[in-house]
């Protein structure tokens, strides 16, 4: 499974995006929040995605932070949803706001995505109460000049620190710390709160 992709951005055409990758170039299927989180073209990007394996393609999904990518992955279990219209979800609405419309029951905010009707809302309502996180920050699409920097993020995001916690704690580093320095003052950071 391919979990991130790291490289220069070479393409931008909504929802599509293509990344290359040391001479390869990967098109990866993107939400505008994402989209429009991207830099130039030419510019490094790193983005978490997911491997979609059907019998006609093989899709590769992008997304800006962790939770993006765990939401739409929660998305398309729910009957009926596919990955066009996950992608659309994710278009319309933050993480954070897909899930407060879900732990109050707001069928009016996911109407408002455009190829959302009521039944469809009613069936994201039920079939999601209680699996996505109430408390989901966003991080920045990361650049992947900094890859210390990245993998003390996805460490603590691993750790099971939210990506607000993550972030604010990412923030208090110097801009030169190793890996291991940084896991270790992050984590003594996060312990003083």
């Amino acid at each position: 499974m391919i979990g991130r992709i790291s490289g220069t951005l070479i393409e931008k055409l909504p929802p599509s995006v293509c990344i290359d990758v040391n001479g390869v170039g990967y098109d990866i299927d993107v939400p505008m929040s994402t989209f429009y989180g991207l830099g130039d073209l030419n510019s490094k990007v790193s983005l978490f995605t997911h491997l979609s394996v059907r019998e006609d393609a093989h899709v590769l999904y992008g997304f800006a932070t962790p939770s993006e990518r765990s939401t739409f992955r929660t998305l398309i279990k729910v009957s009926g949803i596919g990955a066009r219209t996950a992608l659309s979800i994710l278009s319309g609405l933050s993480v954070q706001d897909l899930s407060a419309a879900i732990n109050q029951q707001e069928t009016a905010l996911l109407t408002s995505v455009p190829g959302i009707g009521k039944k469809t809302a009613e069936r994201l309502l039920l079939e999601l109460r209680g699996k996505l996180e109430p408390d989901t920050g966003d991080v920045t699409v990361l650049s992947a000049g900094n890859t210390d920097r990245s993998d003390i993020l996805n460490a603590l995001l691993a750790l099971g620190y939210n990506s607000t916690e993550a972030n604010k704690a990412l923030k208090q580093l110097a801009e030169d710390v190793s890996v291991s320095d940084g896991i270790r003052l992050a984590l003594q950071s996060l312990s003083k709160r």
